[in-house]
């Protein structure tokens, strides 16, 4: 089958299809064959010999964009078996076939039906195939072929990053790189001159010009200045088929701006300035301002001003200010226009940012000359000093002197001052001032203690102009006076230990005074002179502001006493010094034998002696059953009646006993005291029956009256005197008891208890080596013997 084509609408295509014909002519009637074998239709065997190609097929061609009316013819399909009767049927299949491709089916020609795009679709593959149209068999395999689309030039140059907006710096190089611009071309670069785009400058000479083939853009002029024109709006135009005329164009915008350099030096609108200066003017304050002009802008136009000469320099300073680049003139030292009138002042401006290719173009700095006129004010008074310390003692009368302070009017004038004080504090309150004078008084009776400073403020004005005021601060310092006792610095808890040697320290005490340290930092301490020597302790002035309490005994016992107490005199150093009494308290406290205390309440004996608590129960329980033996036996004893004489051989046959030893005078359960009193026991005289008496006794009658008023006492010496003058009673016959104690021996006691107080010669130390269990009692008698307490 053949194809053939009749786009030859141009010299090229014309002979593209007469190849295309020769070549179509010179395969007439081969095959196409695939892997060297052919398959043979209705099942026939396959022949294993080269055939004939069926098929003869190339290229077709359609131009895009078409715009006629009736369909584009596109080629020619044509197969050997056709013999022109109609009998053969051509199908086209593939991409576009039935839509855009349609083929006719007896003579095979192939028509485009709608307008292509070449930009959207390059080339369609499309499967022609030749049948039967009796039996629909295929006569020839099925071919594949191409349709490319043939291009036009219908897609104009676009620039794509446009519009463009770039720096260059001034006073650049010419040709000077600014930027490189790139168009593109939708259309085919392999055919023709459709996407051979060449570049134009259309806007924006003489100043920039641009390459045609690559597109940069480079400066065109000499030393282009900012600062004369800064803005520049570039057009460049890219036109395809290289240029020619009939080619599509497309343009861009370049905004150009040129960039500051340093190339202009600061200058002064004028040579000579004046500036109006009050003398009231505040120190620190600014005056005035004044300005260099700069041409060029940013860090280019900074700069920096001095004073570089003139008779201000010390008066005045000046300062740059970074938003508005002016100079700033500010005052260093109070003005005066009594004392001078005027300044003169010369004043640079300089860059700070120096570009040294354009040196050549002038010194990038400026001078100036800066009149300053000092203005007359009247000006408020003006006190000798700028703030004032005064001192008054504390306690000082109201009306007191403290000070004085002085104002006078510093202008020409010379006006009367007047005085007062800002009662604005309550510290205000506590003086006045003399408005004349300046003399400052107490009015209220101060307490260092209280408020060692007062600070107050004095207040001056005119007499003839009361507006113009000025102040001054004054500090009061309260001077101490000796007019508080020294204290004990805090409460003390003094323990002595039971076992503490005589001269040992037991507390070291120290004192406060609320006065200040020339009047209570020397502090004496002393005991109460006015009580006679303390026998238990005694207090030693350490001449460091403390004193130490030291003991005088050799051992204090809990049991004796518990708490003493001691009068301590503290006495200050002050004019004229102060004292005070304090009373100490002391505890009596049982320690280990390190110092470490024990316990400080009183305790029995035995248990100080060591005894634990079972052993005082098991020592009572064997002194309740031994009471317990003893009440049964005196029970049974009275219970039992015996003779008076004990025996027949015992010759003393008139003893009486009696097994009870009386209770004194409060004892009236073993004697019966009424019967010394009763006058019938003494109305007969007993006489014994052994023996006969050779002498009458002494009358022992007395008249009841008597007897109801005599003196117990005095009645037993009688009774004694009588039985010892009596010969008939012999000392061993008769024995009377008489329920009366009388007064106590002169011999004194002779019972152990409270024996650690009294004098020893013994020496106990060898207690301590004795163990654990003698503990106690080497505390109690091993130390030396203390002094007795008075």
């Amino acid at each position: 089958m053949r194809i053939t084509s009749t786009c030859c609408i141009c010299p090229v295509l014309v002979c593209l299809c007469f190849v295309q014909r020769c070549y179509g002519a010179a395969h007439h009637g081969s095959i196409k064959v695939t892997r060297n074998q052919t398959k043979h239709i209705e099942g026939e065997t396959e022949v294993h010999h080269r055939p004939k190609r069926g098929w003869v097929w190339n290229q077709f061609f359609v131009l895009e964009e078409h715009m006629g009316p009736d369909p584009q013819y596109v080629g020619k399909l044509h197969s050997n078996s056709d013999k022109g009767d109609g009998s053969v049927k051509y199908i086209l299949t593939g991409e576009g076939a039935g839509t855009i491709f349609i083929i006719d089916d007896t003579t095979g020609d192939i028509h485009s039906t709608k307008s292509l795009d070449r930009e959207q679709k390059t080339h369609y593959v499309l499967h022609a195939q030749a049948i039967d149209r009796r039996t629909n068999k295929p006569l020839e395999p099925e071919s594949e072929f191409i349709i490319k689309v043939q291009d036009i030039n219908d897609n104009a140059p676009k620039f794509t990053d446009g519009p463009y907006i770039v720096t260059v710096p001034e006073m650049s190089e010419m040709g000077t790189s600014v930027l490189q611009v790139t168009a593109t071309d939708a259309d085919d670069p392999t055919y023709g001159n459709s996407a051979r785009v060449v570049y134009s400058i259309l806007q924006g000479q003489p100043y920039f010009s641009v390459d045609p083939k690559t597109g940069v853009i480079r400066t065109a002029l000499h030393n282009m200045d900012r600062e004369a024109r800064e803005h520049y709006s570039v057009v460049i135009q890219a036109k395809d088929m290289a240029g020619q005329v009939g080619g599509l164009s497309g343009s861009t915008t370049v905004n150009i701006t040129l960039t500051d350099v340093n190339d202009n030096p600061p200058r002064f609108p004028q040579k000579h300035y004046q500036l109006y200066v009050p003398e009231s003017a505040q120190v620190g304050s600014a005056v005035g301002k004044i300005k260099a002009n700069d041409a060029d802008t940013g860090s280019n136009a900074d700069m920096k001003y001095t004073i570089i000469n003139g008779d201000g320099s010390g008066v005045f300073s000046i300062s740059t200010d970074k938003e508005t680049r002016e100079g700033i003139l500010s005052l260093k030292k109070p003005l005066n226009y009594e004392k001078k009138k005027s300044y003169t002042l010369n004043i640079e401006g300089a860059n700070t940012h120096l570009d040294f290719r354009f040196s050549h173009l002038g010194p990038f700095k400026d001078v100036t000359m800066l009149k300053v006129i000092v203005g007359d004010v009247d000006e408020p008074p003006l006190f000798t000093m700028p703030s004032y310390v005064m001192e008054v003692y504390e306690n000082a009368k109201i009306g007191t002197p403290v000070g004085t302070v002085t104002a006078h009017d510093p202008d020409a004038a010379n006006s009367l001052v007047r005085y007062f004080i800002d009662h604005n504090t309550e510290e205000d309150r506590y003086f006045t001032i003399d408005a004349s004078t300046g003399t400052i008084k107490t009015a209220k009776i101060f307490d260092r203690e209280e408020t060692p400073w007062y600070n107050i403020t004095v207040a001056a004005s005119e007499i003839d102009n009361p507006r113009l005021v000025s102040h001054v601060p004054v500090g009061v310092r309260i001077l101490d006076v000796n007019d508080n006792p020294p204290e004990l610095a805090r409460d003390y808890d003094i323990v002595v230990c039971e076992n503490t040697k005589p001269g040992q320290v037991i507390q070291t005490i120290t004192a406060t005074d609320k006065d200040n340290s020339a009047n209570g930092a020397r502090f004496h301490f002393s005991l109460d002179e006015g009580l006679s020597l303390n026998p238990n302790f005694t207090l030693r002035n350490n001449e460091d502001n403390t004193a130490s309490i030291l003991t005088r005994r050799r051992r204090y016992s809990r049991t004796t006493q518990d708490i003493y107490y001691l009068p301590v005199l503290i006495s200050d150093g002050g004019v004229p010094p102060l004292s005070s009494s304090s009373t100490l308290t002391i505890r009596v406290c049982a320690c280990e034998r390190d110092g470490r205390v024990r316990t400080c309440h009183a305790e029995a004996f035995l248990s100080s002696a060591g005894l634990s608590t079972g052993a005082l129960i098991a020592i009572l329980l064997c002194v309740v059953i031994l009471l317990a033996i003893v009440v049964l036996f005196i029970t049974l004893r009275r219970s039992k009646k015996e003779p008076l004489i004990i025996s027949e051989e015992d010759v003393r046959e008139n003893v009486v006993t009696y097994d009870d030893e009386g209770g004194g005078e409060e004892d009236t359960e073993a004697f019966d005291i009424t019967a010394l009193r009763n006058p019938s026991a003494a109305e007969e005289l007993k006489y014994r029956r052994d023996v006969r008496p050779e002498v009458k006794p002494l009358s022992r009658h007395h008249p009841s009256s008597s007897l109801d008023s005599i003196d117990v006492q005095e009645f037993i010496k009688q009774r004694l005197a009588e039985a010892d003058l009596d010969p008939s009673v012999p000392p061993y016959d008769s024995l009377q008891t008489y329920a009366y104690e009388g007064h106590r021996s002169e011999a004194g006691s002779i019972s152990s208890l409270d024996s650690a107080t009294t004098h020893s010669d013994q020496d106990y130390n060898y207690l301590g080596d004795w163990g654990p269990e003698f503990k106690k009692l080497a505390e109690l008698y091993g130390e030396i013997e203390s002094e007795r307490t008075t």
